[in-house]
C-alpha cells in the first residue's frame, strides 16, 4: 500500500515542525517567563543617558570633533567639526553618545567626552550689535559679523551678557544661537 504524495508531504512537515518546536521551546519560554520573573528587570541591560533635560545646549570641547552617523565607534565618521567652543544642541542621548545639531541644522552623533556644558553662542545670519548695557539705545561696543562665536555669561529677559575676544557686552537673544527663548542663565 502506497501513501499518496500529498499526505506524505504533510506528515513530513508535521515531523519537522514538531522537531523544530522541541528544539526552540526552551528559547521561546525565556522571553515569556512567569509573572514574578517577567517583572525582574535587574538582569536586562538598561540604556541610560545623563538624565539631563533634552534638548539642551552644550559646546564643543576640542578643535576636532568626529561626528558619526550613529551612536558608537562602529558607525562611520560623517564629518569633523573644527571649531572648539562652537555651540551645539543635544537632541538625543544613547549611553555615552549624544546626538547633536549645529546652528545650520546639521546633526550627528558624538561621544560625550567631546562636549562641555560651558555655554557659548554663534551669530547666525546678520550683523549683531554688542551693547554696553542691556538696552537698544545703549552704546554699541562692537559689531559682530555672522559666524562670530563667543561665551555666554548670563541671560535674563531678552538680553544676554556675552564675551567675545576679550570684549564684554550685551546681545539681544534674537541675535544669537545657543540659548532658548526664555531660558535663564546665571
Amino acid at each position: 500500500m502506497s501513501v499518496p504524495p500529498l499526505v506524505l508531504r504533510a506528515a513530513v512537515c508535521v515531523v519537522i515542525a514538531t522537531l523544530a518546536y522541541g528544539a526552540l521551546h526552551p528559547l521561546l519560554r525565556m522571553g515569556q517567563g512567569s509573572g514574578a520573573h517577567a517583572a525582574d528587570t535587574s538582569t536586562s541591560p538598561v540604556r541610560r543617558g545623563s538624565g539631563l533635560p533634552i534638548p539642551r545646549f552644550a559646546s564643543l570641547r576640542s578643535d576636532e570633533v568626529n561626528v558619526r552617523t550613529g551612536p558608537g565607534t562602529r558607525y562611520p565618521v560623517d564629518w569633523v567639526f573644527k571649531r572648539k567652543g562652537m555651540p551645539v544642541e543635544i537632541v538625543a542621548e544613547y549611553e555615552n553618545w549624544r546626538k547633536i545639531r549645529d546652528w545650520q541644522g546639521a546633526s550627528g552623533w558624538v561621544h560625550q567626552s567631546l562636549l562641555t556644558g560651558k555655554r557659548s553662542f554663534i551669530v547666525p545670519s546678520k550683523v549683531a550689535n554688542l551693547h554696553r548695557t542691556p538696552a537698544r539705545s545703549a552704546d554699541v561696543v562692537a559689531k559682530l559679523e555672522p559666524e562670530v562665536m563667543g561665551e555666554i555669561r548670563s541671560c535674563s529677559g531678552e538680553w544676554c551678557r556675552v564675551k567675545v575676544s576679550g570684549v564684554s557686552g550685551w546681545l539681544e537673544r534674537s541675535d544669537l544661537w545657543g540659548v532658548y527663548k526664555s531660558e535663564p542663565i546665571n
